[in-house]
């Protein structure tokens, strides 16, 4: 018996009974969208007396599902955020304390780390991901060549021969520690588009040989940001549509199969380069680059959900869209605000920031068969809560070690309005966090507005009574600061935030307010 009961929980784990939930069902297949960018005042849906951009498609998307109002990523950018959303763990438990991967940068997510892929591909998924991974490579670049990749080009505009040779022995060769390593049976995309290389990468090899600098006028006009090893001829405009054409042939291709699938397409848009196609200049009569491309951006999540309802498959899917963090004010936030669309909608702050501008974020769930038509949900919800959601749709249990701030989305999918977690943790590009505890938000430093005669070292506010974070109620409510501040600490020395086994950091998690004589001291041991 005991050899029967340990075959049996060995073949659930590796997936192998896996054409089946427990009522006999076929498992839905799932398809997540992730925006670049995009502010929660974007989409109509959210911000209808003050989005003054149409967004159709998702809006539709929203009408046929059920919209959050209270959902958040795990950063104010966006390396932190694919991270937390794909493992259920804060980023802040690794080595990405603040900012994003750099370039040719070393992979965030450790090889061992359970991701949504891993998870769907262990229950019999094809899985797959197309467009923007920002989360590291294991780059073949030798040691003494990196100044190479990170030069600039000669006089003549042209890399030098020594930049030619080491460029074509680097990008002739796999390139390891990407997606297809992290659970994705099929990866293509452009890595981060407006830094090198320029071309696109299928699978785990470049699509030809990057061989030219980017040409200095497509570093203009919020376009690329590095110029870098690029392919002759490099269009910036090329890569949103190219990733709409991958996604459809995947969704159409999948119907053809008889496992289910997850795709999960993080969009390269509306972030810089703002690369308009010329069907969409203009269209937005904002007079702005980023407002036009967040149409173009709607109008290719439109083609992907008519792909996926042309495949015969929308009845049986999973749909999540959402965006990795808040607008980017420096694409022209303050013309657009003049003009009557306000991209935070009544939110403070944009991206980067620890204000709700920076990390409440779109979210949208259309699951037909699970989920009511037209609902909005109030409660707070987060990124790190897809795999947990996915593992409760699939009936397994998550292993102690992974999706440590994971909690199941399914009650409120099911049209249950209770929380589904009593706190989450959001942070700032810079690292400093902001604590929700029910409708009270805790955000360890002080207000950069506040008069510099006020000592509070810290921002608390009731975003039921606020949501603007106008009000700063640390000094009146100095017990409610003390508690949070305490369960802060525990949500660190934990290791986890949802129920479950004491889990070790990565690192030294960095304390807010830095304590004196720490600021430049780098934690290494697990704590």
């Amino acid at each position: 018996m005991n050899k029967f009961v340990i075959a049996a929980l060995l073949a659930l784990h590796a997936g192998i009974s896996h054409a089946a939930d427990n009522s006999g069902k076929k498992f839905p297949n799932v398809l997540v969208i992730l925006a670049d960018d995009l502010g929660y005042g974007d989409l109509q849906c959210n911000n209808p007396t003050r989005g003054k951009i149409k967004t159709p498609n998702i809006d539709n998307l929203a009408a046929q599902g059920m919209r959050f109002a209270d959902a958040h990523s795990s950063s104010g950018v966006c390396s932190p955020s694919r991270y937390a959303l794909l493992t259920g763990r804060y980023h802040w438990r690794t080595r990405l304390q603040s900012g994003i991967v750099g370039m040719w940068g070393e992979p965030l997510i450790a090889p061992d780390r359970l991701t949504i892929a891993s998870l769907a591909k262990q229950n019999g998924y094809r899985t797959g991901a197309i467009g923007k991974w920002h989360l590291g490579w294991d780059w073949p670049i030798p040691l003494a060549n990196v100044a190479l990749f990170k030069g600039k080009p000669m006089e003549d505009g042209n890399p030098s021969d020594a930049q030619r040779a080491v460029w074509n022995q680097v990008f002739s060769q796999r390139i390891a520690g990407g997606p297809t390593t992290r659970g994705f049976d099929s990866y293509f995309g452009t890595d981060v588009p407006n830094w090198p290389p320029y071309c696109f990468i299928d699978g785990n090899r470049t699509v030809g040989i990057p061989s030219e600098f980017l040409p200095s006028n497509m570093l203009k006009n919020h376009q690329a940001s590095n110029q870098g090893p690029a392919l002759k001829d490099w269009k910036l405009e090329s890569i949103l549509p190219a990733l709409e054409d991958r996604a459809i042939k995947f969704i159409s291709d999948a119907a053809k199969r008889p496992e289910p699938f997850l795709l999960y397409m993080p969009l390269t848009t509306p972030h810089t380069p703002l690369a308009v196609n010329a069907q969409w200049k203009g269209k937005s009569g904002l007079e702005n680059a980023c407002a036009d491309l967040i149409m173009e951006t709607d109008a290719t999540v439109g083609k992907v959900l008519k792909a996926l309802e042309q495949s015969g498959n929308a009845d049986d899917t999973l749909v999540i869209f959402t965006s990795d963090n808040g607008f980017a004010s420096y694409v022209g936030a303050k013309d657009l605000e003049q003009r009557g669309h306000f991209p935070s909608g009544p939110l403070r702050g944009y991206k980067t920031d620890v204000y709700e501008g920076g990390h409440r974020v779109p979210f949208i769930v259309r699951w037909p068969k699970v989920v009511k038509s037209g609902t909005v949900c109030s409660q707070l919800v987060h990124h790190a809560d897809v795999i947990a959601t996915l593992a409760e749709i699939l009936s397994v249990k998550l292993p102690a070690n992974s999706a440590e701030d994971s909690f199941s989305l399914m009650p409120l999918l099911k049209g249950v309005d209770k929380p589904v977690r009593e706190n989450s943790v959001s942070c700032a590009a810079s690292g400093i966090p902001g604590l929700r505890q029910g409708d009270w938000k805790l955000i360890l430093a002080p207000d950069p507005r506040q008069n510099k005669d006020v000592k509070n070292d810290v921002q608390l506010y009731n975003l039921a009574e606020d949501l603007g974070e106008t009000k700063n109620l640390a000094s009146e409510q100095p017990e409610r600061v003390a508690r949070m501040r305490a369960l802060m600490e525990k949500l660190i020395t934990d290791g986890r935030s949802s129920p479950g086994v004491v889990q070790k950091n990565d690192v030294v998690v960095k304390r807010y307010p830095q304590p004196l004589g720490m600021q430049n001291k780098k934690g290494k041991a697990a704590k």
